[in-house]
């Protein structure tokens, strides 16, 4: 994979995640449905929209098997986003869960 690729698949991730984080804070505590309709749930739709169209251009340039390894490393962003902005708990077995999937990233781009 060249490294523009994984560049743009780094921001893809890093687009997605930041929009889960933002959906997350747009929908804490709301109970009804035009409670939905507010700014972090907004951003956090365009912050994914645009993490979606860089992953399909380059799922256009590259294999998908190496390409769809990269969700991974939006679970991984997404768990430490949580823990850093949304005070939720950083466990032991976690942060190897974490570890074990950057390290199978790593294999799998390389």
């Amino acid at each position: 994979m060249n490294p523009a690729s994984i560049w743009m698949l780094l921001a893809a991730s890093l687009a997605a995640a930041c929009g889960q984080l933002l959906l997350k804070v747009g929908a804490q505590h709301k109970t009804q449905a035009l409670q939905f309709l507010n700014v972090p749930i907004a951003l956090g739709l365009l912050l994914y929209l645009c993490g979606t169209i860089l992953w399909i251009y380059v799922l256009s340039r590259e294999k998908l098997v190496v390409v769809y390894a990269f969700t991974a490393l939006t679970f991984v962003l997404v768990y430490l986003g949580a823990v850093l902005t949304l005070g939720e708990s950083l466990t032991l077995r976690a942060g190897g869960g974490v570890l074990l999937v950057l390290a199978g990233l790593y294999l799998l781009a390389s």
